[in-house]
């Protein structure tokens, strides 16, 4: 019970003020749940003890999103529990919201998966974790991690150093995600490899990819030629996830080789586009409230233009 309802009884107030009008009544191990709201209230309940029968501990957040998808209609006992990957640290991998286990089940059923969405979704984390899985399942023989570096002229050139280290800064997000998931020499060791790869966009040109898992990360600013050359480096036995946010294009002239691409590619068979929203926001509360605030204020195409403002790519 202490697992289930917090330290102090937290979880439970928690519970409480999200069904307003609802009394719960706890005594020893019984609970029982009177008012409008009592069966999906008792419908939460069975959801959180099959949490914790599969060892998952309940925390104030994992409650919250708990709460969201029951009042959604939603089974988070088949969301929660599946896991994409074991990290070198021991940690366990999963989907956090439902919108993140179509994103998981997309990529592990087709070729190529396009994940959508504003910032704190995890759709770089889930997709670096997916290709962790399938390299140590010898599903595929490399790992290839790329974005655009969209400042690639010349303010790259007074960066002191070679090429690689002129766009680092660019590629850190998908080093933070390796180091994260992978022990730090065993990372080091695959790099030397070759096994894991990360390189700008611009040495994709010319290549066939082979056996491997690709990234394409914050694909909103590839332009279309870009976006071609990338879809058409795509060789046997090997899978593709790209990650974008259309509402955060940097490109030059806005000519974002991910915005109307779903028109195009629409009904090939092993592509497959999943759109991300708000709700799938798994960072701070705060960060789902911001993406929220810009959507309301935005134009009704998304574009996230601000009322009283000239059109500017938001940062």
């Amino acid at each position: 019970m202490v697992g289930l309802l917090g330290q102090r009884d937290e979880l439970l107030r928690l519970v409480e003020g999200a069904f307003g009008g609802t009394r719960i009544h706890v005594r020893g191990n019984e609970i029982t749940v009177d008012g409008d709201e009592a069966e999906r209230v008792g419908r939460l309940f069975e959801e959180l003890v099959l949490l914790l029968e599969q060892g998952h501990g309940l925390d104030a957040a994992n409650v919250g999103r708990t709460i969201e998808m029951v009042k959604a209609n939603e089974r988070p006992s088949e969301v929660l529990t599946v896991e994409v990957l074991r990290s070198a640290r021991g940690r366990s991998i999963r989907p956090k919201t439902v919108g993140q286990r179509r994103y998981t089940d997309a990529m592990s059923r087709n070729v190529v998966t396009f994940a959508i969405g504003p910032a704190g979704t995890g759709k770089s984390y889930l997709a670096v974790a997916a290709a962790v899985q399938a390299l140590q399942a010898k599903e595929v023989n490399r790992i290839i991690l790329t974005r655009p570096a969209v400042e690639a002229g010349e303010r790259l050139g007074f960066l002191p150093g070679d090429l690689m280290a002129k766009v680092d800064p660019y590629l850190r997000p998908l080093y933070d995600a390796l180091y994260d998931l992978l022990d730090p020499e065993a990372m080091q060791r695959l790099m030397d490899r070759g096994t894991i790869e990360v390189a700008p966009l611009a040495f994709m040109r010319g290549r066939t990819l082979n056996a491997s898992f690709i990234i394409l990360d914050e694909a909103q600013n590839t332009t279309p030629e870009q976006m071609k050359m990338f879809l058409t480096r795509i060789g046997f036995g090997s899978k593709v996830v790209v990650t974008g946010d259309v509402t955060q294009v940097d490109v030059a002239g806005g000519r974002s080789g991910l915005v109307g691409l779903e028109d195009i590619l629409s009904g090939i068979e092993g592509l497959s586009f999943v759109h991300l929203t708000q709700r799938d926001v798994v960072r701070h509360r705060i960060v789902a409230d911001i993406v929220s605030a810009y959507e309301q204020a935005g134009s009704p195409t998304g574009a996230g233009r601000l009322k009283g403002a000239a059109p500017a790519p938001l940062r």
